[in-house]
């Protein structure tokens, strides 16, 4: 009997340590989301000196320098702002930093601090300390006039955790939820950002994505502000991005960050009509919309002419006459004789600009076309046509049986005569069918006459038959590539140590 009144106590007691252990844990969960003032309410006194034990441990942990290593946005936003009489003057809404170039972290210079209604600005220079909770001034008087941003100034909490950011080695748009402010024993800098979400019901359920503490230098920030827009654009870091990798990030963007980014790429013309070349045409004639017509012919100037022809027939037909009219005579003739076929068949996937040899060539010579073809696209460079002098053709012969070749070997040697053609009225079915019945890359258009029209690549195929709707799905998680300190002019991205 005295054995199981034993046993009973034992159990009791263990369930009353598992219900103080839950309610520890709520209480904790309750700590971090409506501070210790209201746990001291509801836990008591004995709680309340286990909250008032951590903060002194962290003041003790704080006393070993003068100020701690690092340091988040969030952390110091809100702070009491007190004067070296000891008078909170104000709270902390906002820190500056100054933008430098691609391989430098932005130092503070200092703080925008709410005072009286006002917001006014605080240098570096007149903070003595901040830490454990509060930001100490080293004089008693601030001026109160109202803060004014000065070129290459940035406002961590409204540019940057208000806008989107350009994640460079992923090539995504993506938020930063806090920024880490490290002490180099110089300044303070700008060093890491973290892109991970806020989490969810009292911090249970994670927010997926995101990276945490992700060095500042993989990021291009998009904040609209044009005082520190030549600062931003010195540090180019989302130039080294392919144009397919802009154009999705144009896609992605809106209004305001794909002006910027417009912006960034309209001083590289090349690179603008590449990326043009590779935006979904719903989305290029809603850019171009907004573009005047000089503008855009500067555009379609460079851009392939079977590119540039869907592009100006996405225009509104008043514009039609106006952009063609502006473009360089060779341009707009290739133009207008694509804009006669349907966009569907081979006569509008086309590209007029085929590479060609003679029947008399040798495969040395016919090597030697290639280098001269710089304004075709590397597609279209995979086969050499064969044409005779009455400019039909005779055959075709790839790169690589040209290579493959001794130099003075006949190209008809090496060439297929009777290759694989199709009309311009030929719709993409036919053309799909025949690429991949013969293992075609590219497929030379003819007329009645064999004369070469043109010639369709495998990627301009592909972009006619993938599905929109296969375009608009969700994209796999990128991955991020870190790179070394030695490889930082390369990517931009150094190590996560600074000073």
């Amino acid at each position: 009997m005295l054995l199981g009144h034993t046993r009973l106590v034992q159990l009791g007691a263990c369930s009353l340590h598992a219900l103080w252990a839950d309610l520890r844990c709520a209480l904790f969960t309750y700590t971090c989301c409506y501070g210790a003032a209201a746990l001291s309410m509801v836990a008591g006194p004995c709680v309340e000196r286990v909250v008032m034990s951590d903060a002194a441990s962290s003041e003790v942990a704080g006393s070993a320098s003068t100020s701690p290593p690092l340091i988040h946005l969030s952390e110091l936003l809100g702070q009491p702002v007190i004067a070296r009489s000891d008078d909170t003057v104000g709270k902390v809404e906002d820190v500056v930093v100054r933008l430098g170039g691609a391989d430098v972290y932005p130092p503070v210079t200092g703080l925008v601090a709410g005072i009286g209604g006002n917001r006014a600005y605080v240098s570096w220079e007149q903070i003595a300390e901040w830490a454990h909770g509060q930001v100490l001034l080293s004089q008693n008087k601030v001026n109160l006039s109202a803060f004014e941003r000065r070129p290459g100034e940035v406002l961590l909490r409204a540019d940057l955790l208000d806008h989107r950011l350009i994640d460079v080695p992923a090539a995504e748009l993506v938020h930063a939820y806090d920024v880490e402010l490290e002490d180099t024993g110089t300044d303070w800098v700008l060093a890491r950002l973290d892109t991970r979400g806020p989490s969810r019901l009292f911090g249970l359920i994670k927010a997926g994505g995101g990276h945490a503490s992700r060095d500042w230098k993989s990021f291009e920030p998009l904040i609209g502000h044009q005082q520190s827009s030549l600062e931003r654009r010195a540090r180019w870091r989302f130039g080294r991005l392919k144009p397919a990798q802009i154009a999705d990030l144009l896609e992605d963007a809106d209004k305001w960050e794909g002006g910027e980014i417009l912006d960034r790429i309209h001083g590289d013309p090349e690179l603008e009509a590449d990326v043009f070349e590779e935006l979904d045409p719903d989305k290029a004639n809603e850019l171009l919309d907004n573009m005047s017509d000089d503008d855009v012919a500067g555009v379609l100037a460079r851009m392939r002419a079977d590119d540039a022809a869907d592009a100006i027939l996405g225009l509104r037909q008043s514009r039609h006459r106006r952009v063609l009219d502006l473009l360089p005579a060779g341009q707009r003739t290739k133009v207008v004789t694509l804009m006669g076929f349907n966009p569907a068949t081979a006569g509008g996937l086309m590209s007029v600009d085929v590479a060609s040899c003679s029947t008399n060539a040798t495969a040395a010579q016919a090597v030697s076309v290639l280098a001269g073809a710089r304004t075709l696209q590397p597609e279209a460079l995979l086969n050499i046509h064969v044409l005779n002098e009455a400019v039909e053709l005779v055959g075709v012969v790839s790169v690589i049986g040209l290579l493959q070749s001794a130099p003075d070997t006949s190209v008809l040697e090496v060439a297929d005569l009777d290759p694989v053609r199709v009309t311009p009225s030929a719709d993409v079915t036919d053309i799909a069918l025949l690429m991949t019945d013969y293992n075609l890359v590219t497929i030379p258009v003819v007329d009645a006459h064999d004369h070469v029209l043109g010639v369709v690549t495998v990627d301009d195929l592909l972009e006619a038959t993938v599905p929109k709707r296969w375009r608009r799905r969700e994209p796999p998680p990128h991955p991020v590539r870190e790179t070394s300190p030695e490889n930082s002019d390369l990517d931009n991205q150094g190590g996560s140590t600074h000073g």
